[in-house]
This record gives structure tokens, sequence and C-alpha cells, in this order.
């Protein structure tokens, strides 16, 4: 099977079809690891581009991000056994006092589509709880969001807490409708995101992985 029809299928977002042709990919004996990267991450790259470029919007990248999910519930359990290693760990979560959860959610599908295990603990996280699932995992990446303006303070505590817990210093990104590169600044988070591309983009740097040009 030519990959390449998976990966207009991924870029179109039709997850129907994309979990079609990655157990089709798997029957005829296409190793799983080459149809992750070679279709699925390459189209992910291109969807991220596409958004940069202003050709596709939020509900595009919705679509493929689901797409991609389709096909890792089929290949996941067959990387897990081949000891694949993905780019980095990162644990995401929006801050405690803040329920929102649909923008953390597409940078999480995003992170993961472009080759991170990502770790989603959900909404209203304190502090403490970032710094357990952080000593739990081994993450080297934290992502911190938040929608509402009151919640500010909450995610410079975990940004402090973060910072306090052990020797090995975690990478923090942050982003919101609320937060700007000079609030990540200031709480001394490594870096801001304001949208899922850009946070692909920004994970990759903060774990010192050019960018997909």
């Amino acid at each position: 099977m030519d990959l390449a029809t998976l990966k207009q299928a991924l870029i179109e977002g039709d997850d129907q079809q994309v979990a079609v042709l990655t157990r089709r990919a798997l029957d005829e004996g296409l190793p799983a690891e080459s149809i992750l990267n070679d279709a699925l991450i390459a189209g992910m790259g291109e969807v991220g581009e596409l958004f940069e470029q202003g050709e596709y919007f939020v509900p595009e990248l919705l679509l493929s991000a689901r797409a991609m999910q389709a096909a890792m519930e089929v290949l996941r359990p067959l990387l897990t056994a081949s000891n694949y290693q993905p780019l980095g760990k990162v644990v995401m979560g929006t801050v405690q006092g803040d329920l929102h959860d649909i923008g953390k959610k597409l940078v999480a599908m995003m992170l993961e589509g472009s080759g991170f295990e990502v770790i989603d603990v959900g909404t209203d996280i304190p502090p403490g709880r970032f710094v357990e699932v952080v000593e739990e995992t081994g993450a080297q990446i934290v992502g911190l969001s938040a929608l509402l303006t009151t919640t500010l303070p909450a995610m410079e505590a975990t940004v402090s807490a973060l910072r306090e817990a052990g020797p090995v210093r975690v990478k923090v990104m942050v982003g919101g409708a609320p937060v700007t590169s000079v609030f990540a600044q200031s709480i001394g988070a490594d870096g801001y995101a304001p949208d899922a591309s850009s946070a692909v983009a920004l994970a990759r740097r903060l774990v010192g992985i050019p960018t997909v040009s």
C-alpha cells in the first residue's frame, strides 16, 4: 500500500479512512514504526504547516488530530511491543481553578501526532499533582493551560513548584487565552505557544529536535 494515500487521508481529517488504511498497511506487512513516521507524523507536519500558512484553522486541526488518534488506537499496542521510543514525554494539564479542556486536548493530540508521548492529567490540577506526575513518568516537558485570567497565579505557582521539586529541571511551556510571552517569561516558563501548531514546534525545540521544515 502506498503510504501517501494514508498520509493524505490524515491531512483531510478522515478518521474512518485513516483507521482502515492503517490496518491495511499492517496487513500488508508494513512496520508500525514506518507507518507512524512516514505517513502519520509526516502528515501531521503538513497539517501544522497548512495551519501556519492560514489554509487550515482549528476545526481542520481537530479533524486531523482525531484521525491521528484513530490510527494510534491501531498502532499503539504494536509500538509498545516494539519498544518504540517517542520524541519525549509531555505532561499536559489545565491549572488549578480552571476547568477548560478543549484547547489543552487539541495540543495534546497534536503533540502525540508529532511523535511525543503525552500524559494528559486533565483539568483543575494543583501544582503538587504536576510535580508528582513528572516524578512518576520522567517527563521532559510540562504543558500548562489556563483560560481564565483568575487562574494565572495558579500557573505561576505550578511553575514555581516544578522548579523547586528537584535537581532535574523539567521544561515548562504555557498557553491559553490570557497567557502572553511576557507573562511566560515573568513566571520562569521555558516557552509560550499561542496555538497547537506552535506548541508542537516549541516542544521539539525544548527537547533539542529541529523543527520540521
